[in-house]
């Protein structure tokens, strides 16, 4: 079977509400294109009727394959997946939501026609999102670009095309805590955005409350950067010089409760050493994860592939 010239992957977990809305909206963008596609549903655990539905899909269409992981294994691990899994010459990552849509597709071909191996879609604006949202995303995308030594766009998510050489590095880099994107600007391929509003979701709820979002921003930072370790050394000085600095200004003006003194500063001093040994501790726990060499997912099955597997 000939390969397709586009490979569009979609992470599902629990989008039964909009995932036949989803499809429809991609069918209709990709046959606009005129080019050969292949749409790719990765089940990552889904808890709901996202399954059976996407099966469904995939007994009436040919062109869309689905793979069911064994559990949960997460966004990114889930994008991985249908990455590696993909055969075309370019291929598109969009969630099923349609926060990013999919009628920006055909622009992004036509960048990567022109020439260009990356093509990332740059939000200007949100829509359907708290203050707190917006705000939380701008604050760590401006963070995280400070934080790291890698070039990462900011405003911009997973939703992107890529060509199928970035797609064959990228499996070169088998991290387990993951941040696709960040990966992708290491690479260092050819790039450039095409801008759009994000919409609000189509139905059902958000996929990365706070806690998923502290997790992907911490994996986000240590993945890319040492200068969280470089900061504990830097407040470990700090506290030391203001510690004596403090001790020399009590003494001088003869106001030092020895007591009293000694308990704040070690208060303060053993917060700092706990902060720091949790810096090194967050860094230690991602040596472990690829130390151990685990499989990075397990898929239970994949239907309409050339070769099923179970």
């Amino acid at each position: 079977m000939a390969k397709p010239t586009l490979s569009v992957v979609v992470p599902v977990y629990n989008e039964e509400e909009v995932i036949n809305e989803s499809y429809r909206r991609l069918t209709e963008v990709l046959e606009q294109t005129g080019e050969t596609y292949e749409l790719i549903f990765v089940n990552d655990g889904s808890r709901d009727k996202t399954l059976p539905l996407a099966l469904e899909i995939c007994e009436k269409d040919k062109r869309v394959k689905v793979i069911d992981f064994a559990r949960n294994f997460g966004h990114q691990l889930a994008i991985t997946a249908g990455m590696d899994a993909s055969s075309g010459k370019a291929v598109v990552v969009i969630d099923a939501d349609l926060q990013d849509p999919p009628e920006v597709i055909p622009e992004m071909v036509e960048k990567w026609r022109e020439g260009y191996e990356i093509v990332y879609g740059k939000r200007i604006k949100r829509e359907g999102e708290t203050a707190f949202k917006k705000f939380t995303a701008k604050v760590f995308y401006r963070f995280l670009d400070r934080m790291t030594d890698v070039d990462i766009p900011v405003d911009t998510g997973d939703f992107r095309l890529i060509d199928r050489k970035v797609c064959e590095a990228l499996k070169l880099v088998p991290e387990h805590n993951r941040y696709v994107r960040g990966i992708v600007s290491w690479l260092g391929y050819k790039s450039c955005p095409v801008e759009f509003e994000r919409k609000k979701r189509f139905a059902g709820t958000t996929k990365y409350p706070l806690k998923k979002m502290i997790r992907f921003a911490s994996d986000a930072i240590m993945s890319f950067s040492y200068k969280p370790l470089k900061l504990a050394t830097l407040l470990g000085c700090g506290v030391s010089l203001l510690s004596l600095i403090l001790l020399i200004f009590y003494a001088a003006f003869g106001q030092l409760n020895p007591v009293t003194s000694l308990i704040i500063l070690g208060i303060f001093i053993a917060g700092l050493l706990f902060l720091c040994l949790g810096i090194v501790g967050e860094y230690i726990a991602r040596m472990c994860d690829e130390v151990r060499n685990r499989p990075l997912y397990l898929i239970r099955k994949m239907h309409n592939f050339d070769k099923e597997e179970d």
